[in-house]
């Protein structure tokens, strides 16, 4: 009897044993690329359908929302004129990292996924299941907080009739009828919002890619006439001094200002259904990048140069800069352009979650039902209408303005694992199969210089936080270059023996 028993425990525990050594080693996988994809050949798979052109309004959709028409405003309140110069800053910080995003493009396939197909193949499973968790919690709730805000400009427009002014209630569009001491909050036109846009996404993405195009046409329009019309009312003597409360107040509103260009990734989940991807998904990020810097530099010149900055109202300052001046009628136009832009930044933003979800199921993370693409539409219906209901279910029961506010950790976390896949995956394609002990000692090197560029920017912006005297800022800056520098020196060194051992 005791036999048994000591061999049941034996085996209890090598079952055990073996699953744990079966999760790591499924854990720290990586996923190996292919010259193509087998889902692009079959008939029921996604359908290329975008060109050059729908991928850049796709960006520009997905990153100017209503944004463009209140933090314009909000952050030259502190800035000043030099607003401007906080959106260039921001602009140029952006590019760098589109740049990333454009490398990973063209090396890759045509499939879906983005930063978590980057991180699958450059690092492991386990890391690329958490950067996809990180985006669906960055997703998940921004999709609910502007669906919440649509439907706030929704019922705005709608009481501009005359029998509905002042009559809508809460629960219908304004912010939502809070029970239970504010835990649950209920509104119900922000589920049916994102159930329309839920029914769009599934028709195609023809038709989607159809709407998010109009929708963002239409906002553009607006905005570059919300510019021209502001030119003429621009007093130059308003852009000064330019900086009235000194230079830090400008690069503290460009890390402020930075989150009105996160989108332009979306761009890279559309691979698999653009028409020419390798070369037209760095374009449409680059290009998205560019319109969306180009028109806050030029709303943030107009806005500044109409109204002095310091007379600048808090909620929405374009549009009482444009009321003040006579002009009510732009007021209506921005408000409009308002909806179509939370319209094509929720559109995009869902049908960005859809493929995420679909990447997953085909990689077998997920449930198979997310892998299923409907034949004649060629979409993932499936993927997409969990999405819808996720979204609907917070954004119709929840007050999420207030988390959406620690979304910026997300993006950036994305952002930074995006960098780090395109050194790794240079490092890996460079060294190729014949890793000898020197270059995985210049890898170690390479990651302390990384970890140590890391700190020394993470110092530098407390430093800047607390005020400290700028020679320490300038220390940490210089630390940082000759790390760069040591990292470029040593990978050069470890790309050349590597070369030479190949060809000798």
């Amino acid at each position: 009897m005791a036999s048994t028993m000591d061999d049941s425990r034996h085996k209890d525990a090598t079952s055990s044993s073996t699953c744990f050594s079966h999760f790591c080693s499924s854990a720290l996988r990586a996923k190996t690329l292919k010259s193509s994809s087998s889902t692009n050949n079959s008939s029921d798979g996604l359908i290329r359908r975008l060109g050059v052109f729908d991928l850049i309004l796709l960006g520009v959709g997905a990153s100017i929302g209503a944004g463009i028409f209140v933090v314009t405003g909000t952050v030259a309140r502190d800035a000043g004129p030099g607003v401007t110069i906080s959106f260039i800053l921001a602009g140029a910080s952006c590019v760098l990292n589109a740049l990333c995003y454009a490398e990973l493009a063209s090396r890759f396939p045509a499939v879906v996924g983005g930063a978590y197909l980057y991180a699958y193949t450059a690092f492991n499973e386990i890391t690329a299941f958490l950067v996809f968790m990180q985006l669906m919690l960055d997703y998940h709730i921004g999709a609910a907080s502007i669906a919440r805000s649509l439907a706030s400009y929704v019922a705005t427009i709608f009481e501009l009739i005359p029998a509905l002014k002042g009559n809508i209630p809460p629960w219908v569009g304004h912010g939502g009828q809070e029970f239970f001491g504010g835990t649950l909050s209920i509104n119900i036109l922000a589920p049916i919002l994102l159930a329309v846009l839920t029914v769009i996404l599934c028709l195609g993405v023809g038709e989607s890619s159809a709407v998010n195009s109009f929708m963002t046409a239409a906002k553009v329009v607006i905005v570059i006439f919300v510019i021209i019309v502001g030119s003429f009312k621009v007093d130059v003597d308003n852009w000064s001094p330019f900086a009235p409360n000194g230079v830090k107040h400008i690069f503290t509103g460009a890390t402020v200002v930075f989150f009105a260009y996160v989108g332009f990734d979306a761009v890279a989940n559309s691979a698999e259904e653009s028409k020419r991807p390798q070369r037209d998904l760095p374009i449409g990020i680059l290009g998205s990048l560019l319109v969306c810097v180009i028109l806050y530099v030029g709303v943030c010149l107009v806005l500044t140069g109409m109204v002095p900055y310091n007379l600048l109202g808090e909620d929405a300052p374009l549009s009482e800069a444009f009321t003040s001046k006579g002009l009510k009628y732009v007021s209506i136009l921005i408000s409009i352009g308002a909806v179509a832009g939370l319209t094509t930044t929720l559109l995009v933003g869902l049908y960005v979650q859809s493929r995420l979800y679909l990447g997953l199921g085909r990689d077998g993370l997920l449930p198979s039902i997310f892998a299923k693409v409907h034949p004649i539409r060629h979409t993932p219906i499936h993927s997409q209408i969990w999405v819808g209901i996720i979204a609907a279910v917070l954004g119709g029961l929840f007050n999420v303005h207030i988390l959406s506010h620690i979304l910026s950790v997300g993006s950036l976390t994305g952002y930074s694992v995006v960098a780090a896949c395109v050194v790794t995956l240079r490092w890996k394609n460079n060294t190729g199969n014949r890793v000898s002990s020197k270059c995985i000692s210049t890898w170690c090197e390479g990651v302390l210089c990384i970890f140590l560029v890391a700190c020394c920017g993470f110092a530098a912006g407390v430093l800047y936080r607390f005020g400290t005297h700028f020679i320490f800022m300038i220390v940490a800056v210089v630390i940082a270059i000759m790390a760069c520098a040591a990292l470029c020196f040593r990978q050069r060194t470890c790309w050349l023996s590597a070369w030479f051992n190949m060809t000798s």
